[in-house]
């Protein structure tokens, strides 16, 4: 999908929307976005964001 952002900061704002609205989990979310999850994850740990399970967004 070309309209996944992918600016780190941006991409933290996108997701965090899709988890919030539409999805139950990162791995759903990412599924279906047909992302790489541990991709993902780097990518915003880099920007210290870490998903938490319990909240279903990244913090």
């Amino acid at each position: 999908m070309n309209q996944i952002p992918k600016d780190p900061v941006m991409l933290l704002s996108y997701l965090n929307t899709q988890l919030r609205d539409f999805y139950p989990s990162l791995e759903d979310c990412c599924r279906s976005l047909s992302l790489d999850q541990a991709e993902t994850e780097k990518k915003l740990k880099q920007i210290d964001y870490r998903y938490d399970p319990e909240k279903n967004q990244f913090v």
